[in-house]
């Protein structure tokens, strides 16, 4: 039967939600983690933890740089702020057939335990982040993020997967600051923690490797984000033009709920995005957002086995 993975995106995604989510489906952790580290990038470390949304248990997965923190409720992903296991392994070289058809070119007191930390030191001086850090950051341009994915250990469909959705991404911000895409400078989502969130989130669906991957329309919040150019609406421009063609709908939310990476990440990979459809499911998987919104800030995703479509 056809392996499917559906995303029920009802208060939002980002790259570290991406993937929780996906580990939360009973992923090898230790294979992921020894996957990511053929992407030869340091100065950083993981931890994936299990925590309580709103009294649902879910996976939590942040990329803590060195000599930086993120507390607890801050959604290290967003904009670019960018901001457990078992072994259900799949994995094989080649196209991702579960990818999309799109160009190929949280809630109170949330707590964690089981929590598991990895450190990568092999570039120390590699940084970057979000928001309103200081200007000694690594700034990379698009061209400089390829280099780093394509030198890398990683399979072909990694680097392949990763590169489209940093295409997006990069598009974007191409046009939001009218500029040529070799010209846009990464300042936000070049930093480490992006690069990780979208090349650990390809990682993992060559891992799973789905025949089809669905999505519900994306929820989108409201109201204004700090981010490095100043205080910008939300969606964030970049996010919402990543998000063309794709059906959304305003929950009325107060807060960035969508963040460009995981913008980027769903356009690339859903194949549809349609209601919720018949489904045979077989795991259901929770990942942990970092805010705490008038909504559980979880995404959930369905494994299943087969489909009758329903399409928006």
């Amino acid at each position: 039967m056809e392996n499917i993975l559906y995303f029920d995106i009802k208060s939002g995604i980002s790259g570290d939600m991406t993937i929780a989510s996906l580990l939360d489906l009973g992923v090898d952790q230790d294979k992921f983690l020894k996957e990511l580290k053929k992407l030869n990038l340091g100065g950083y470390e993981i931890k994936i933890s299990t925590v309580q949304k709103n009294g649902i248990t879910a996976t939590d997965f942040k990329v803590v740089l060195e000599n930086e923190t993120h507390p607890d409720n801050v959604e290290t992903d967003h904009h670019d702020h960018n901001h457990s296991a078992g072994s259900h392994e799949h994995q094989h070289e080649g196209g991702c057939k579960g990818c999309g058809k799109h160009d190929h070119s949280a809630a109170e007191h949330s707590h964690s335990h089981h929590e598991h930390s990895h450190s990568y030191h092999e570039h120390s001086h590699e940084e970057g982040h979000s928001h309103s850090h200081s200007s000694d950051h690594v700034h990379r341009n698009f061209n400089d993020i390829k280099e780093l994915i394509n030198q890398s250990d990683l399979s072909q469909q990694v680097k392949d997967l990763s590169i489209d959705i940093f295409v997006k991404v990069a598009e974007a911000e191409a046009k939001v600051h009218n500029k040529e895409i070799t010209e846009v400078h990464f300042h936000e989502v070049g930093a480490v923690d992006s690069i990780v969130d979208i090349v650990g989130a390809a990682i993992l669906i060559e891992m799973i490797n789905p025949d089809h991957i669905y999505s519900s329309a994306v929820p989108l919040g409201t109201g204004f984000v700090d981010a490095a150019h100043g205080r910008i609406p939300v969606p964030a421009p970049a996010t919402i033009e990543i998000l063309k063609d794709v059906p959304v709908y305003s929950t009325g939310v107060s807060g960035e709920l969508v963040t460009p990476t995981g913008a980027a990440i769903i356009k690339t990979l859903a194949e549809e995005f349609i209601k919720m459809p018949e489904l045979k499911i077989s795991k259901i998987a929770y990942g942990a957002g970092k805010k705490d919104f008038e909504i559980t800030n979880l995404l959930r995703v369905y494994q299943a086995k087969k489909k009758v479509r329903k399409s928006y």
